[in-house]
């Protein structure tokens, strides 16, 4: 395929990322086959070299256009006045949720592409959006510590907590669908579930009234 006729397919970009996004949804995995890509978008697949490298660099991309939504949601949340703390960490358990039933792969392409890059390419996955999350944790518990609302903790442990509860649910279609006879992540259990994991991470949180 001629650079001119890239170049003449608008959208082409996104097209190819939306459409790897959907196919990891859908068959709840962390990868992709570039033939399935083509059929499912509708384009040449030569379009991957072309605006990403390979397929390495597509899902590199890929990884950057989730994460980089979850970063700027939450630094919001962080610079929200008006909030107090527990208002703000319902909100961001959450958001998880709900980015986790869009995204359910992304914790496992996550840890994927920083085990199979080199050390300055995983480190800058870990410096653009693991740290500024982990930084996010520090200020909002921190907050609620000096206000009285929350006891002490780790936020590095409750970084895992948080993301290990939710990363485990969206990646368990399979025991859904043996022990539940259920193979369909509904919005419906999405609800029941964000209500339960807040519930459940806020009472070990909140500081115990006497």
């Amino acid at each position: 395929m001629a650079e001119a006729d890239l170049n003449a397919l608008p959208g082409a970009r996104a097209l190819l990322l939306d459409t790897a996004s959907a196919i990891m949804r859908e068959g709840d995995v962390a990868d992709i086959s570039l033939s399935e890509l083509s059929l499912r978008s509708g384009l040449n697949s030569a379009l991957v070299k072309y605006y990403f490298g390979n397929k390495a660099g597509l899902l590199k991309a890929l990884l950057d256009r989730d994460w980089q939504a979850i970063v700027t949601s939450v630094d919001a949340l962080v610079a929200k006045d008006g909030w107090d703390p527990e208002a703000k960490l319902r909100r961001h358990i959450s958001k998880v949720v709900d980015t986790f039933y869009a995204v359910p792969y992304l914790n496992r392409l996550t840890m994927r592409l920083v085990g199979e890059s080199d050390e300055a390419e995983a480190r800058r996955i870990a410096d653009c959006y693991l740290s500024p999350l982990y930084r996010a944790y520090e200020q909002l518990i921190g907050d609620g510590v000096r206000a009285g609302v929350f006891r002490p903790i780790d936020p590095q442990l409750f970084y895992f907590t948080v993301t290990g509860a939710v990363d485990r649910f969206f990646s368990a279609r399979l025991v859904l669908k043996h022990c539940f006879d259920q193979d369909t992540l509904t919005e419906e259990l999405r609800d029941r579930y964000r209500e339960h994991t807040v519930d459940i991470i806020m009472a070990g949180i909140l500081a115990r009234q006497n």
